[in-house]
């Protein structure tokens, strides 16, 4: 397992940035800058700290799959902590075996913090070796979408 992190400066204030990330007070922009991992990504739950969320997505048969997580901690405009416990094949909760246990406990922190009307976005996350790459490349599409619908 390896911690890989990201930054990005977006000119808008850090409650809007926040905002949009999470998709408060319209999902559609969380579901937006997600689109670059996954293009039917959404979440099923809400982000107060200690809450069970759904990262979901949908194949091309339609079936349902994505990641169980766990909402660590939520501090508005600062951070935002989530832990990843398992991942969802249909309906049903795998939370052990070999299909979870590489990255079972791994973390996705989001950090923000403004400075004279620039936000600054950090992502640091657990990767296996496996995904590093892909996770390189999404996750700067994924910012560039995020900094384009917060500062639009």
């Amino acid at each position: 397992m390896k911690r890989i992190q990201f930054h990005k400066d977006i000119k808008a204030p850090v409650a809007h940035v926040y905002n949009i990330m999470l998709g408060i007070e319209n999902k559609a922009t969380y579901e937006q800058w997600t689109a670059e991992f996954n293009p039917t990504s959404t979440y099923e739950g809400n982000w107060e700290k200690g809450t069970k969320m759904y990262f979901v997505g949908t194949d091309e048969n339609g079936k349902k799959g994505g990641m169980i997580s766990k909402i660590e901690d939520n501090i508005p405009n600062q951070l935002v902590s989530i832990c990843h416990l398992g991942m969802l094949d249909g309906d049903k909760e795998i939370t052990e075996g070999p299909e979870v246990e590489p990255w079972a406990g791994c973390m996705e922190i989001y950090s923000l913090e403004e400075n004279d009307g620039i936000t600054t976005v950090t992502v640091s996350l657990d990767v296996t070796e496996e995904h590093e790459d892909y996770f390189n490349t999404s996750w700067v599409k994924a910012l560039n979408k995020l900094q384009e619908l917060s500062e639009g």
